[in-house]
């Protein structure tokens, strides 16, 4: 893991203390130190780059993190506010960031979801770790908070993003929100709830004809163009910073368990970011001494129709074969996933699995959840809750231990996964007579 302990001091240009914004200011992100490619090893200075110049490998988050004991930081985890920056400590951050304009996501829900687990057979604790609370209601406020952290240190002034629909409108509340533009980019063929969500904050937002992968090969083109300067797109050039929110599900996970680690996780894939940050989450609360060090397992969740995870870690492969995405799960659609391969290896190292459901085993996992537990699921949520389902009855996931899936977004946002087998019991006169004659006295 590429993280730095309180005993570790990088050379002096890859330190904090070191690093400029394009202005030439100093930056200042809290415990953050360095970027550590994650293949070579390679320190840079912290600065809006994503990928080593020597091998090419994805950069990520060296830190410098708190040297007081456990109990002592748990208490001053407690004492902070009810969002994500009661572990700034513990992030690319500044010290003051809960007084900075944001969305100040997090502190979700993590529901108790007994009546699940007995129609699945789990004889064990299941909970729903619910995304869905979150301002724009998924996950991606959390990655989005910390880029724009990571924005306003590098003095960007437009933030960007190619998107799949919720890390769209992620950005736009966020950019409203911190007073700066932005311009997003989409596929053009994205659920409608989600373009309007994206639209409404009043950036600018650009449907391209394509996929996600298109989308996000045009955003590489313009980082490199002049149009693209003082630009922050997100998920590319803030990318090491981005993904450092998703951390916060791991965190969370952990402190509302009582700040113990979960036996086993289901996670989305869509980039694989996710899961691998949320697995180094898991890594830097047992190194600091937060849990206990015990073994977890981490389970994939992938939509049939774009697969290219699911479909390796079966095959036995090392190496993810790009695919075209055709499901319903659209904010899964990534068909060339660029973390997929440390996906592989965190799955096999942990004991977990990836596997897929399809178009209709999301449908009825949707259901499932809104009937047994009251949770509106995206269709993501339907992947995780399907591949629960389908990875029990396959004697893959233990049903006594402890395991949490995640929901990461809102079931409002894909009404038309559900809209043609959803709707009235019945239609009947305002009158009792009517009533009886549907059956439904």
């Amino acid at each position: 893991m590429s993280v730095l302990t309180s005993g570790d001091h990088p050379d002096t240009a890859s330190g904090a203390t070191a690093a400029n914004g394009t202005n030439g200011a100093q930056v200042d992100l809290g415990p953050a130190t360095a970027l550590s490619c994650r293949e070579c090893g390679e320190r840079f200075p912290l600065g809006p780059i994503f990928a080593c110049t020597s091998c090419f490998g994805p950069l990520e988050i060296a830190y410098d993190f708190p040297t007081e004991g456990p109990e002592a930081l748990r208490a001053r985890i407690a004492a902070g506010p009810n969002n994500i920056w009661r572990y700034a400590p513990l992030l690319p951050v500044p010290a003051d960031v809960a007084e900075h304009p944001n969305l100040n996501p997090g502190c979700t829900p993590l529901v108790r979801a007994d009546r699940l687990a007995a129609e699945l057979g789990i004889t064990g604790e299941l909970h729903i770790k619910d995304d869905s609370g979150n301002p724009t209601h998924s996950f991606k406020d959390r990655v989005v908070a910390n880029a724009v952290e990571a924005a306003r240190a590098f003095g960007f002034t437009t933030l960007s993003c190619s998107s799949t629909g919720n890390l769209a409108g992620a950005v736009g509340a966020a950019a409203a929100r911190a007073g700066l533009r932005s311009c997003v980019f989409i596929p053009h063929d994205l659920e409608q709830g989600k373009v309007v969500m994206a639209a409404v904050y009043g950036g600018e937002l650009v449907a391209i004809e394509g996929t996600y992968d298109d989308v996000n090969r045009f955003c590489s083109e313009l980082i490199g163009d002049p149009i693209g300067e003082g630009w922050g797109f997100v998920n590319v050039n803030l990318r090491p910073y981005y993904a450092e929110g998703s951390k916060t599900l791991a965190y969370e996970i952990c402190e509302q368990l009582g700040w113990k680690l979960p036996d086993q996780l289901v996670i989305p894939i869509a980039s694989g970011s996710q899961l691998t940050k949320i697995d180094k989450g898991l890594k830097e609360l047992i190194q600091l001494g937060l849990v206990e060090d015990r073994p977890y397992k981490i389970f994939g969740a992938q939509a049939e129709g774009c697969s290219p995870v699911s479909r390796a870690f079966k095959d036995g492969h090392d190496v993810v074969r790009p695919v075209k995405p055709d499901t319903i799960a659209k904010s899964l659609a990534i068909g060339n996933p660029a973390d997929g391969p440390y996906v592989l290896d965190i799955a096999r190292r942990t004991g977990g699995a990836v596997e897929d459901v399809d178009d209709e085993q999301i449908v009825a996992a949707i259901k499932l959840l809104a009937r047994t537990e009251g949770i509106f699921a995206e269709t993501a949520g339907g992947v995780t809750v399907g591949v629960t389902r389908k990875l029990l009855a396959a004697g893959v996931l233990d049903p006594a231990a402890t395991t949490v899936v995640l929901n990461t977004g809102d079931g409002l946002k894909t009404l038309d996964a559900v809209a043609g087998t959803t709707g009235p019991s019945a239609t009947i006169r305002p009158n009792l007579d009517s009533f009886r004659e549907a059956g439904l006295a």
